[in-house]
C-alpha cells in the first residue's frame, strides 16, 4: 500500500491553508484508513528529493501548474483549477501528485456539467471534485501500488495495478501518461475525471 510521507503531507497542508482552503479539508474529518497522514514534529519543513528518475527534470519554478499550462491537452483542467482557486495551492513548494484528466475526460462529463462546475457559485464543488486527484506527496509510477491512498479531499482514492500490463488504475480512471515530471511534484494524466464517493454530477 502506498505510504504517504508525513512531513511533506504537512508542508503541502500548510500551502493549503495559505489560501484558505484548510477549513474544507477539516471539515471531512480524520480517514479510517490505515494511509491516514500523520504529521511528525520537528519534520524539517526545507527537505527536497530528487526528482524522479526516468523523466525530464523540469527546470525550477516549473510547478505542476506551469506544467498543465503548457500542455494543450489539460487546458480545461488549468481552466478549472484557475476558477476552483487553487492554482497559488498547487504552486506551492508540495510535493504533490496530480492524477490529471485530460480535456477528453472533462469532455466525457454528461452535457452541461462543465459549464455548471466552472460557474462562480459552484466553486466549493470544483475544489472538492479537483482536490479528490491530489495527493499530499510525490509518488512516480514506478512506486504506485494497489491500495487506497488519502487525498487532498479528505477521501481515499483506489488504486490498482495490473502486474501483467503494468496498467495503473485509479477508481475507474486509467493512467495514460504518467510521469509529467514538476518542480512540486508530478502529473499522471488519466482518461476521466473521477468522483468522490456520494458526489454525483
Amino acid at each position: 500500500m502506498t505510504t504517504v510521507r508525513s512531513s511533506k503531507a504537512k508542508r503541502w497542508m500548510v500551502g493549503f491553508a495559505s489560501v484558505g482552503a484548510a477549513a474544507m479539508l477539516a471539515a471531512c474529518g480524520p480517514s479510517n484508513t490505515d494511509t491516514a497522514v500523520e504529521t511528525t514534529p520537528g519534520a524539517d519543513p526545507m527537505a527536497t528529493e530528487e526528482p524522479a528518475t526516468g523523466t525530464e527534470p523540469m527546470a525550477e519554478g516549473d510547478t505542476v501548474v506551469d506544467v498543465a499550462a503548457s500542455d494543450e491537452n489539460f487546458s480545461i483542467l488549468v481552466e478549472a483549477i484557475e476558477a476552483a482557486d487553487l492554482t497559488e495551492t498547487l504552486s506551492a513548494s508540495g510535493p504533490v501528485t496530480v492524477f490529471a484528466p485530460t480535456n477528453e475526460a472533462f469532455e466525457a462529463l454528461p452535457e452541461g456539467t462543465l459549464d455548471e462546475l466552472l460557474l462562480p457559485e459552484n466553486q466549493d464543488l470544483l475544489r472538492q471534485v479537483l482536490t479528490y486527484h491530489v495527493l499530499q506527496d510525490e509518488v512516480p509510477a514506478a512506486e504506485v501500488t494497489t491500495g487506497e491512498v488519502p487525498t487532498a479531499a479528505g477521501t481515499p482514492i483506489s488504486i490498482q495495478v495490473d502486474e501483467a500490463t503494468g496498467d495503473v488504475m485509479v477508481n475507474e480512471a486509467m493512467v495514460v501518461t504518467p510521469d509529467i515530471q514538476a518542480s512540486n511534484g508530478v502529473i499522471h494524466a488519466i482518461d476521466q475525471v473521477i468522483l468522490p464517493p456520494g458526489l454525483t454530477l
